[in-house]
């Protein structure tokens, strides 16, 4: 799949719960501050070894503020060779209002 697919929070959890990888894009003090749980944070200085470790057919899952920013990421990451990427609907903050049992806090750089 060269393209992403926008998914909502309910089916962004499905394919957690399933082994999908999810990737936080906002800046490092918002995703220290909460992100999706087992979230790891991506930005221009983690992508290459991010790229190097990733397993290109597990889904990814990519996750912004609103859902807008995501999109832009979840693009390139399917044209790099990702055969199955979402962007997720809403982003962060309606992840967090919709399961905030599945919020945790964390170190930049490190999954949660």
């Amino acid at each position: 799949m060269s393209e992403f697919r926008r998914i909502p929070p309910q089916q962004a959890q499905v394919l957690r719960s399933q082994g999908a990888v999810v990737v936080d894009i906002r800046d490092p003090q918002s995703y220290a501050q909460g992100h999706i749980a087992g979230a790891r944070h991506l930005d221009n200085q983690s992508l290459a070894d991010f790229m190097a470790q990733a397993d290109f057919q597990r889904p990814l899952i990519v996750a912004c503020y609103h859902g807008n920013s995501s999109q832009g990421a979840a693009a390139y990451l399917a044209q790099q060779g990702f055969t199955e990427v979402y962007s997720l609907d809403g982003g962060f903050e309606l992840w967090r209002a919709t399961f905030p049992d599945e919020v945790a806090p964390g170190t930049a750089g490190q999954p949660g």
